[in-house]
Formats: C-alpha cells, sequence, structure tokens
C-alpha cells in the first residue's frame, strides 16, 4: 500500500498507473476493472475476478517453474491485462520486479539476470540483442513476424508466443518459437494450452475455450483455429477478418502468412466493397509507395491476389501496439 501511495503521489506516469492498479487490487472489491484492447473493435470495460487473475499467475508459474526470490522484468503498460499480470505474478509467486519504462525500446540493466520477462513483438524486435541474460522471454499482444522469429532463433532466452485475450486474464496457451534442435521441431511446435484448459471448435471452427478456474462459462473466440488435440492448435486467422469475394472465403491472416517473406515493409490484408465480388481483396503497405512488383504474388492462388494496393505513411495502432485494419484503410479512404 505505501509503494501505490507512493508511485501515484510521486511516480512517473506509468509508475503512477501502477500505483493505481495496486490500490484497486488492494481493495475489499473482488474484481478489477479492465480495459480490453480493441484491436478488433471498440474498446471496453469489463470485470475481471481478482482469483481468476491468482489463479492464472499460478498456471504460468508451474509452467515456467518460476519460484520466490526469482526475478523478473516489467516492461509493458499496466493501463491493460499483460501489464496488470505481470504485477500480479510479482506479488503471488514472489519474484522480484525490476520496473522499466514501458517504451517500444524499454531500457533495463542488460547484463543482470532475470528469469522472466513479457513484451509485446515491437520490443522484442528492437532488444532481441541485449536480452542474452533473460532465462524466458513471452511475447504477446500482436502476430509475431516471421522475419522476427528467424532472427531470434540463436538467442539464449526461450522465447514463447502467448495465444489469450483480456476475457481470458492474459494467456491461456503458449508456443515455443526458438532454439529448437531440428527443423522438425519447429514445423510442430503449436499453442499448448496451460494446465486446467481444455479447448474445442464451434460451428464456425473458432476456439471455444473451457477454463475453469479462470471463468465459469466457456469462452466463444473468433479465432478460427485447426485442432490437434484438446490441448494443442494452430491459430489461422480471425472470423471477423474473413472476406468473402466473389463467392470464395479468404482467410486475410493465411495470405499474409504466404508474402511475409516477400514484402521488407509492414503490411496486412483487407477487403473493399466492390459491385461484381461484393468484396475484393487489397494489400496496404506502410510506407511513401504503393508500387508492388506483381512478381511478389507468384506463390498465391489466382483469387488470393489483391486487386489494388494502398500506402500509407503509419498504420494506426492500439496503444498496446495492435494494427487497426479497419481504421487505417477508412482512413486512407478519406485521404483519397
Amino acid at each position: 500500500m505505501e509503494v501505490a501511495y507512493s508511485f501515484v503521489k510521486e511516480g512517473l506516469p506509468y509508475e503512477q498507473i501502477i500505483g493505481g492498479f495496486l490500490l484497486d487490487w488492494l481493495d475489499k472489491k473482488d474484481y478489477i476493472i479492465v480495459n480490453t484492447s480493441g484491436s478488433t473493435g471498440n474498446s471496453k470495460y469489463i470485470k475481471i475476478k481478482k482469483q481468476a487473475m491468482v489463479n492464472s499467475a499460478i498456471a504460468t508459474g508451474n509452467f515456467f517453474k518460476l519460484k520466490p526470490g526469482d526475478t523478473a522484468l516489467y516492461c509493458l503498460p499496466a493501463h491493460y491485462i499483460a501489464g496488470k499480470m505481470m504485477l500480479v505474478r510479482a506479488m503471488i509467486l514472489g519474484m522480484e520486479l525490476d520496473l522499466a519504462q514501458p517504451t517500444s525500446q524499454p531500457i533495463f540493466d542488460y547484463e543482470k539476470h532475470y528469469d522472466f520477462a513479457a513484451m509485446v513483438p515491437l520490443q522484442l524486435e528492437k532488444t532481441y540483442g541485449y536480452c542474452n541474460a533473460i532465462k524466458t522471454i513471452i511475447v504477446g499482444g500482436a502476430a509475431v513476424s516471421n522475419t522476427l522469429k528467424i532472427v531470434i532463433q540463436d538467442i539464449k532466452p526461450n522465447v514463447y508466443e502467448t495465444y489469450g485475450m483480456t476475457e481470458t486474464v492474459t494467456h491461456i496457451a503458449l508456443k515455443k518459437l526458438n532454439n529448437f534442435y531440428n527443423t522438425e521441431q519447429v514445423e510442430a511446435s503449436h499453442f499448448k494450452v496451460l494446465p486446467n484448459i481444455l479447448i474445442s471448435q464451434d460451428e464456425r471452427n473458432c476456439l471455444v475455450i473451457n477454463a475453469p478456474r479462470i471463468s465459469k462459462e466457456s469462452i466463444i473466440t473468433n479465432d478460427i483455429v485447426k485442432l490437434y488435440s484438446d490441448t494443442t492448435f494452430e491459430w489461422l486467422g480471425r472470423y471477423d477478418n474473413i472476406i468473402n469475394s466473389g463467392g470464395v472465403k479468404l482467410c486475410p491472416e493465411q495470405i499474409e502468412a504466404k508474402l511475409q517473406n516477400k514484402i521488407k515493409q509492414r503490411f496486412f490484408i483487407t477487403s473493399e466493397k466492390e459491385d461484381l465480388l461484393g468484396e475484393q481483396l487489397v494489400l496496404v503497405v506502410e510506407g511513401n509507395s504503393n508500387i508492388i512488383d506483381n512478381a511478389l504474388f507468384s506463390d498465391l492462388e489466382k483469387f488470393e491476389k489483391p486487386k489494388i494496393v494502398y500506402s500509407i505513411n503509419r498504420f494506426i495502432e492500439t496503444s498496446s501496439g495492435k494494427i487497426q485494419r479497419k481504421k487505417t484503410l477508412k482512413h486512407i479512404k478519406v485521404q483519397n
């Protein structure tokens, strides 16, 4: 409580937010009000039970064998569930937590050993060369690009991609990204759920999560997945991003995966209305030019090839770094 008051009164802006969360955590209510990221719609506030956050922290601690006295690096904003959960893990698991300002390139003691850290992909992209003293890094909040997966292959920390959302109290599944012994292991790497969590699919092939220690009700997601067992899955894309072009249903994330190593700048696939097809595929690239060599589309099926290429200097993002596709395209349309 003293730390919380100190941060609120005298801390830097990011520390004041931490202090505010600590005060909420220590009050008599059995829940926390949490802001969702708003990456696929409007941001909203939801209630999360404190006991669910405790259970989530224990599940992560068990998975990574974290113990009292271990050191952890905090560099995520406490506005959202991922940052809040780093604080909860430290308190519940008894870890020593070093605070770093949550910028796109957090500054921390590069020589100090840390047992655990959580980052968004952009942070890992800018700091992976300084992370050799960290034992385990979890990365989430946005998709991890193939480029980033390649450059982190030989760094010392074990890096895991997370799957989760605010409603699941941060991650419920993890996928190892680096330090494999052979290529077969890389290809066989899928998301594996944490203990006491079961998964299934609905009629849309979207993931359904059964996590009784986190939520009394099943959580029905909009994430299209391929199930390999009741504990392992592959993420394919978002149901709300599906494009129906001339009667053919297309998953933008699958097309993006095929283009990932061919287009250097950031990009995404989306659609716009078209009289004949209903929707037509659009490629949006970040930068000054929309000139793209058609040879880059050689691995795509005929119906997967974008009809139009747009460019914008900077994608519109949420504060957690997720690209807002619809808002970005709308902004381009207004400019044009």
